[in-house]
């Protein structure tokens, strides 16, 4: 079994908390007094888009660190 370094770990860190946010942003969004506003419709439909982003530079940064652990 592999060791991984907890630094390449804690690289990804920043990205839970964006896709934390995201989440409750989207939460927050779908409060009632925003629902008659088309701008808080299209970031609601933004939202998986901007969370599947997040999830393929997750990806490539697990990618990244894992050829640069079987390099050394």
């Amino acid at each position: 079994m592999k060791t991984h370094s907890k630094r390449k770990e804690l690289i990804m860190l920043p990205l839970l908390l964006i896709t934390i946010v995201l989440c409750i942003g989207g939460h927050y969004i779908l409060q009632p007094n925003y629902q008659d506003s088309s701008v808080a419709e299209y970031a609601l439909a933004a939202l998986p888009f901007l969370m599947f982003a997040v999830v393929l530079v997750a990806i490539k940064l697990a990618v990244k660190a894992d050829r640069q652990e079987d390099k050394s």
